[in-house]
């Protein structure tokens, strides 16, 4: 075995102790991305105790007159299982079932670890803005319920409110943009961007049916944008601006592990770090062999 070829072998075996064990961690479980992933965690828990800023307001101002719809079309928690469990589900599932050129485990891992990205990094963006930008919804006026003297053609404070539940009246100043246009957009829109790759529908002569497969989670994202207006709770340029930031993280997050969608092999993700630097390796020793080979005049 020629000595290139011992000493590579040599500085490729596993590091032993607690430090390999942490090394091995970070290349090949993606540890740094999950540690990623745990600090969007407690940066939006830190969210949910911030009170927003809160801008002045005209009760005469018919912009912010509409009612408060109770209950609204799609709560919270459906919100939670259409956005972020049924595009886990699907994943998980396409995977198990289709045949795979590349190891089942390491897609899976990849995928569920770019759709929850996806929507902690949609979270986190627009709560943020949220409550920086403190701009009134559509039913501020129902919320507030405004004591009575108050000036009709004059602005005021949120200290004119009577409204004595505390979370219903901060959050009629969280209206820009729209939470759930980012979130579901940032789970659904990342499901149709895999299942689009997965399918390989931008490939000449696929299906027109696949292309419609990988629309359907553009729909419900788009029923869920569309609900918000509906329940006076966002204006359309809330909800806008809401779906830019959700698709503008899903796609992020989605071409972040997995090839382009025009790419022969787009269904595939991206090698582990540590793969590709052997891969590279491999190539580059070989390449040594050779150039040493044709020197020296003997075949390799």
């Amino acid at each position: 075995m020629p000595a290139t070829t011992r000493l590579k072998s040599k500085e490729r075996a596993p590091e032993p102790g607690f430090t390999g064990a942490i090394r091995r961690m970070y290349t090949r479980a993606y540890g740094a991305d999950w540690f990623g992933v745990l600090l969007l965690v407690l940066q939006n828990l830190a969210l949910l105790f911030v009170v927003p800023f809160k801008r002045l307001f005209s009760l005469d101002d018919r912009r912010i007159s509409f009612p408060h719809a109770d209950p609204e079309r799609v709560p919270v928690p459906q919100l939670l299982f259409y956005a972020a469990a049924l595009p886990a589900i699907v994943i998980t599932l396409y995977i198990i079932v289709a045949p795979s050129a590349t190891a089942k485990s390491h897609k899976l891992h990849v995928a569920l670890l770019g759709l929850t990205t996806s929507l902690l990094l949609a979270a986190f963006i627009t709560d943020l803005i949220k409550n920086t930008v403190g701009r009134g919804r559509p039913d501020l006026l129902a919320r507030c319920k405004a004591a009575e003297g108050t000036p009709l053609h004059e602005l005021v404070d949120w200290t004119v409110c009577t409204e004595t539940d505390h979370h219903t009246l901060h959050d009629g100043f969280r209206s820009f943009p729209s939470g759930h246009s980012s979130f579901s957009w940032a789970g659904l829109g990342y499901l149709g961007l895999f299942l689009a790759g997965q399918m390989a529908a931008l490939k000449r002569g696929r299906g027109i049916g696949r292309l419609v497969v990988a629309g359907l989670p553009a729909v419900g994202a788009a029923l869920i944008t569309i609900s918000r207006t509906e329940d006076y709770r966002h204006d359309v340029f809330d909800v806008s601006v809401g779906t830019w930031i959700g698709m503008g993280c899903a796609w992020f997050m989605y071409r972040r592990y997995f090839r382009a969608l025009g790419d022969v092999k787009c269904e595939m993700p991206y090698e582990r770090e540590e793969e590709e630097g052997e891969k590279d390796e491999d190539g580059f020793e070989r390449l040594r062999e050779v150039e040493m080979g044709v020197r020296t005049g003997r075949t390799v």
